[in-house]
């Protein structure tokens, strides 16, 4: 009759209401083509894959490296006398490698400079330097240091010795700042400085 409809599972023998043809169900044999998965595990091995190829490749670039800082010695000296007070007025040259995959920035210099153990000499300067990945920069700083031992005085005012030399120990700290992070790198150096004249030592880049 008009109220009902073939039995599409009957084969056509049999007969359902019309009003339940809805709620049919499908009965897919488990062999089917369409049950198996279409590429589903390539796209996921490839997805994977991908995946860990870019953690490698940002692990590779902002693993950190070791950031270099190697006293250069003097590029200039001077030197004054002062009612038994040696002045010795240095420049002295800092060469910084920076190895990372990204920049960093010089934010702070701090310098102590001593002479037979004793401090003489001392700096803390605010310094913004820019250095690029994979680059060197060359770092400037200026101490002034009071020497008032009698005996070092006495050798550098005594004009019957030729060679006035002065042994200064110059120790520092260089503060660098990469990716939210600091990092404080401690440096040391030993120069013989005449003080008796004044001296300008050319330093290339």
């Amino acid at each position: 009759g008009s109220g009902f409809v073939t039995c599409p599972t009957c084969q056509g023998k049999g007969e359902i209401p019309s009003e339940q043809e809805k709620q049919l169900v499908a009965l897919i044999p488990y062999g089917d083509q369409r049950l198996k998965p279409r590429r589903t595990k390539l796209y996921v091995s490839l997805a994977v894959m991908i995946c860990l190829f870019t953690s490698a490749l940002i692990f590779f670039f902002l693993f950190p490296r070791s950031i270099l800082v190697q006293p250069a010695g003097l590029n200039s000296s001077g030197v004054a006398f002062v009612d038994g007070i040696i002045l010795l007025n240095t420049t002295n040259v800092l060469n910084i490698t920076n190895n990372n995959y990204y920049p960093i920035t010089v934010t702070q210099l701090n310098i102590e400079v001593l002479h037979l153990s004793l401090v003489v000499g001392q700096i803390k300067v605010s310094h913004l330097l820019h250095i690029g990945p994979l680059d060197s920069e060359q770092m400037f700083f200026a101490v002034t240091s009071k020497i008032s031992d009698e005996n070092t005085y006495n050798i550098c005012s005594w004009m019957k010795i030729k060679v006035h030399n002065v042994l200064l120990h110059t120790q520092g700290t260089l503060t660098c700042s990469y990716l939210s992070h600091t990092e404080q790198l401690a440096f040391q150096s030993y120069n013989y400085v005449d003080c008796r004249g004044n001296k300008s030592l050319p330093h290339p880049p």
